[in-house]
């Protein structure tokens, strides 16, 4: 059976196998999370993926990426919650900075 080899490689415990898949969707969502330009959808992006890779840390017991994935939460969910108020806005001439940095 071919398919035999490749599964018998996987960690037993269904708990582990979950966590890697976890960890590995956090880090897509972050990766993912870099490229968009929305800055609503970016931090939504954001607290998924530190979320995921919070957990993941977790359970691996990795107090460095929990503290730093646990930041990442906190920051990038105040700065979401901060847009859906309303409260976080910018003025038309640092949006035209930021799209044209050539005409300053």
């Amino acid at each position: 059976m071919p398919l035999g080899n490749y599964f018998s490689t996987l960690p037993t415990p269904f708990i582990t196998t979950a966590m890697y898949i976890v960890g590995f969707m956090g880090a897509l969502a972050l990766i993912y999370g870099v490229l968009l330009e929305a800055e609503k959808n970016q931090d939504a992006v954001f607290v998924v993926g530190s979320a995921s890779l919070f957990v993941y840390a977790l359970v691996r017991h990795d107090t460095i990426l929990m503290f730093a994935m646990g930041g990442m939460f906190l920051i990038a969910g105040r700065e979401l919650i901060q847009i859906m108020r309303g409260k976080h806005k910018h003025t038309i001439v640092e949006v035209q900075k930021y799209e044209h940095p050539e005409n300053k």
